[in-house]
């Protein structure tokens, strides 16, 4: 039987020592763990907001009266909206909604100014992309208390005490999520988060499971290209993931009751970008890592600020600019646009196009990072 040591405190230091050591060696499992922190810190303070402000909206000023311009300064001074395109048509105006250039459409119609000084409470219509109602809510909740702050200002000779208390009657069009619905934002924002968890997760083990197992002199041996190997490792997993595009899809239609308006081939097509993104990503990671846990740990390294900064959890007009332009560069962010413009707005390939061309440089460049870091591998 063997006889049990007494505890020693020299040996529980070499113990420590040795972990201290071989943290020391693994030099981007240690940065894990202080970058990780740092960036939750420094998007959770800074970059994450849900009372988005300055949202960019558009006005169609049909009445050119001295009191619709003070209504719509009065409407910037409440900080929710920023007043960015004067269009000259409805459709114009829908036109700026349908691919996100603007949040709300301002409609100050004929006779308002005439209106408004005789007491008729005219109507101030205001159209708005629901697609995101955490988005929007706020700034449409300020649109009655502005109303009412604004009544002594837009008082008429012809105003008596039974008239309404409020100057004009701001009527809210929510378009494309008229019920603000907040399943029809999350749901299809779901297929781009876990398009980008499973397809980097998947691919990111590829390459360093291969030096794990022993099995990467046999694949250097092949006369096969670094492209070839690459692409060949990618394809199998497109399958993959136009497998979770259709799952979604179909629970989107039938459990949420998520309207499609767009076309779903359409919609296929820039999936079959996307993944193929986040499987360049994925191989990219594979090539630098060491051993699986450090492709684990590179995944979720961009995997949280990518989550945080696209729009998916929260509006991304509210957050700063900087991290605005962070968000951008994550294909994420894109695809976001793409499924709720086309499944919500009925958006077309015109409309699509402006958001799919970020995506697929960032497939060319990441395969291109991934076949020169692997024909560093062969040498």
């Amino acid at each position: 039987m063997r006889r049990r040591l007494p505890f020693s405190f020299q040996r529980l230091m070499g113990i420590i020592a040795k972990e201290f050591t071989q943290m020391r060696r693994d030099r981007l499992t240690f940065g894990m763990m202080l970058g990780i922190p740092m960036i939750q810190l420094l998007l959770f303070g800074f970059a994450i907001n849900s009372d988005p402000r300055h949202l960019p909206a558009a006005v169609l000023l049909a009445d050119r009266g001295p009191q619709g311009r003070t209504m719509l300064q009065a409407m910037k001074n409440s900080t929710y909206f920023d007043f960015t395109r004067e269009v000259k048509s409805e459709r114009e105006g829908r036109d700026l909604l349908a691919r996100g250039d603007v949040q709300f459409v301002i409609n100050i119609p004929v006779n308002f100014s005439r209106d408004l000084l005789r007491g008729d409470r005219p109507i101030l219509l205001v159209e708005a992309d629901a697609t995101d109602p955490a988005a929007t809510g706020l700034a449409i909740g300020s649109l009655g208390p502005l109303t009412n702050a604004l009544r002594a200002d837009f008082k008429g000779p012809l105003d008596f005490l039974n008239q309404p208390p409020t100057a004009f009657e701001p009527r809210v069009h929510a378009l494309y999520n008229p019920e603000n619905n907040t399943q029809y934002n999350i749901v299809p924002g779901l297929m781009g988060v876990i398009l980008t968890m499973t397809m980097i997760m998947i691919t990111g083990l590829a390459i360093t499971r291969e030096r794990e197992r022993g099995t990467m002199e046999n694949l250097l041996s092949m006369p096969t290209r670094p492209s070839e190997v690459l692409v060949g490792k990618i394809v199998p997993y497109i399958l993959v993931g136009y497998i979770q595009v259709a799952v979604i899809l179909i629970a989107a239609r039938l459990i949420f009751h998520v309207p499609m308006h767009g076309s779903i081939p359409l919609l296929l097509v820039c999936a079959l970008v996307f993944i193929a993104a986040n499987l360049a990503m994925g191989i990219t990671f594979s090539t630098v890592a060491k051993n699986q846990l450090q492709a684990m740990q590179m995944t979720f390294f961009v995997f949280l600020p990518s989550i945080l900064l696209s729009g998916f959890m929260f509006p991304f007009r509210g957050m700063p600019h900087w991290a605005q332009g962070v968000g951008e560069v994550f294909p994420l962010t894109h695809f976001l646009r793409i499924v709720r413009g086309i499944l919500l707005k009925g958006n077309g390939l015109a409309d699509v196009s402006r958001e799919l061309w970020p995506i697929a440089l960032f497939a060319a460049i990441m395969l291109t990072v991934g076949v020169k870091r692997y024909r560093q591998t062969l040498d």
